[in-house]
């Protein structure tokens, strides 16, 4: 079976950077800004209690004016804990727009921090977003208007409140919020995100941050604990939602109740900022409310979307002049406080007639240019084939296999074996943000196709997906997906928000549809989600697409039974085949710009 997910080499990948680095996927933590200087004098409200409709209290902390008045209120609602040296950002923002003439408040929810009540995820985050909007709407140091901000969590839980339709809600300025439900959390194409939920629901598994304790976890040893069901006991803690995010494997009505759908949006209409980045792990939540905007009845002109070159944190702070192994130009970093004043000043204050944002603004790395568009995705794009070809060898990055424009006449294949208890790792530490990929890319079980180098520049900017025919010999497996940007000096940096997408056979037909097991041998087409994608592969630069069966520890390996995934403790190792050319032409799909040459 080769070597176990228990093995030194694998337990040396899973330490405190890559723990970081997992949380700041999907989670608010992290973010360390520097104390506020002092400035003007400031009025400030600790622990203001403001009661839900069905009693429980919810604890905020204000930053006022000094002179008394009725301002317009910027709502913060986090469940990181108000007074954690990691929401420090909270004093910065209070700060920063009370003195532009705000009442911020920055609230622990429910069960969370000084907040009273049980934490139950976003499932409690509608009404108690609703209620608290209308609560602050009528403080006496309030003019009636709020808007609210954040990122993260703090992002979902704007659109949570505002398919309530509190009469008070202004405006919202949602970051990265997660939004599509078993395509980004708790499961990726099917595929559970076991670290993601195991890490993040013990994090908020009290009222207080949790965090601290898992320094000493043999995480390797309860990564490979089976039955998936009871890894939380293995951890440490036993964890209701974590046994209820494994047990509803499907897009049911457990998650329905935070689903926001066409009847959703089509009664939100209030201006919306937007922001998110192409490493962000919680991309697809932006573009999921993005989308249900853009198609909503009505006038879309007061919602704004900003897509940077940026990680999950990083669309909250304004970015940095490198990501990863990508460097960036200056002015990839944006003054995110700023902007978010302009914005405030035009829909909540109401002071100026207008905000000097385009609808769109994308920035496309590589050319390292800012762009201006109507709609996302662009009608400027051309969907675009790269197909996979090869001689029977593209068994690593040292194969045969390839890249290119035209269909193959000829039909081929490459193979495989996959074992699931050595899985490909994700290092989540250096690969997570455009990090170098070269190290799984020397792996047999990883398939490699390169383009030649570029004559041109292949400007990408859109959503782009793996169209994937493959067999295997298992009842059941996971077939992954990742693409690199491959430059003269042979680093292949790794691009997408889902730096690897993936897609679980037995749920191919979609989140709502009921699992379907494999014939094993049987061909089948798969589509694998890689995310929006706003880069430029310049001359003499490659394309690469890997394929492969796993992404560790990101996901819980599939074990290839075909069992009950929640409760299976066998493992098997599963024999893959991947087509190419003829009938079964899989392909990577990119979605090409041609407009501006810069």
């Amino acid at each position: 079976m080769g070597k176990t997910i228990q093995g030194k080499s694998r337990r040396a990948r899973l330490g405190a950077a890559s723990l970081a680095a997992l949380l700041l996927l999907s989670t608010g933590a992290g973010a360390q800004p520097a104390p506020a200087v002092p400035g003007k004098p400031l009025r400030q409200l600790f622990d203001l209690r403001t009661p839900m409709r069905d009693g429980v209290e919810l604890s905020s902390d204000v930053w006022l004016p000094e002179a008394d008045g009725r301002y317009p209120v910027i709502l913060i609602r986090t469940p990181y804990v108000k007074t954690d040296p990691m929401s420090a950002q909270a004093v910065v923002l209070g700060r920063y727009f009370a003195e532009h003439g705000y009442a911020v408040v920055v609230q622990d929810v429910r069960g969370r921090g000084d907040s009273d009540g049980k934490f139950d995820f976003y499932f409690q985050e509608a009404a108690d977003g609703h209620d608290s909007v209308e609560q602050l709407a009528a403080q006496p140091w309030s003019n009636g208007r709020v808007c609210m901000m954040g990122v993260s969590y703090l992002g979902a839980v704007q659109w949570l409140a505002a398919k309530e339709r509190p009469p008070h809600l202004a405006c919202i300025a949602p970051t990265s919020p997660s939004g599509s439900y078993q395509d980004e959390l708790p499961r990726t194409g099917g595929a559970f995100m076991m670290m993601w939920a195991l890490m993040w629901l013990n994090e908020t598994s009290g009222h207080v941050s949790q965090g601290g304790n898992m320094g000493a976890a043999d995480l390797a040893r309860v990564f490979s604990h089976r039955p998936l069901l009871t890894m939380d006991e293995a951890f440490g803690r036993r964890m209701p939602l974590f046994r209820k995010f494994v047990e509803h494997d499907l897009l049911d009505d457990y998650w329905k109740r935070i689903q926001l759908g066409p009847d959703d949006f089509a009664g939100i209409d209030i201006p919306v900022l937007a922001t998110t980045g192409w490493f962000d792990g919680d991309q697809e939540g932006t573009l999921h409310y993005w989308r249900g905007m853009e198609a909503r009845a009505g006038s879309a002109k007061h919602q704004y979307l900003t897509i940077g070159p940026w990680n999950h944190m990083q669309s909250y702070t304004g970015g940095a002049e490198k990501i990863g192994e990508l460097a960036l130009s200056r002015d990839s970093i944006i003054d995110n406080k700023a902007v978010h004043l302009a914005f405030f000043d035009r829909y909540l204050k109401q002071t100026t007639s207008h905000f000097d944002r385009p609808h769109v603004r994308l920035f496309v790395s590589g050319r390292n240019v800012w762009r201006d568009f109507d709609t996302f995705p662009l009608r400027e794009a051309t969907e675009t084939r790269l197909y996979l070809s090869s001689g029977g060898a593209a068994n690593s990055a040292a194969g045969n296999g390839a890249l290119g424009w035209a269909k193959p006449a000829r039909a081929g294949r490459d193979t495989y074996l996959y074992d699931p208890k050595n899985p490909v790792p994700l290092n989540l530490n250096a690969e997570l943000f455009a990090g170098d990929r070269k190290q799984a890319q020397s792996r047999p079980d990883v398939l490699v196709y390169t383009s030649p180098p570029l004559e041109k520049v292949v400007e990408v900017i859109g959503p782009v997906a793996m169209e994937l025919f493959a067999a295997s010999d298992a009842k059941d497996t996971d077939f992954t997906a990742a693409i690199s940007d491959v430059g003269p000096d042979g680093k292949a940096i790794l691009l997408g928000s889902k730096p690897v997408g993936i897609i679980r056979a037995r749920y191919r037909h979609g989140p709502m549809a009921q699992p379907s097991l494999l014939t094993p041998g049987k061909a089948e087409r798969y589509r694998i989600n890689l995310g929006a994608i706003g880069h430029a592969f310049l001359p003499g630069h490659r394309i690469r697409v890997e394929i492969s069966s796993s992404a560790f520890p990101m996901f819980n390996p599939n074990q290839n039974t075909g069992n009950p995934i929640a409760t299976d403790t066998e493992w098997k190792n599963a024999n893959q085949t991947i087509f190419h050319g003829g009938a079964r032409a899989s392909a990577l799909i990119l979605p090409v710009y041609a407009g501006k040459d810069d």
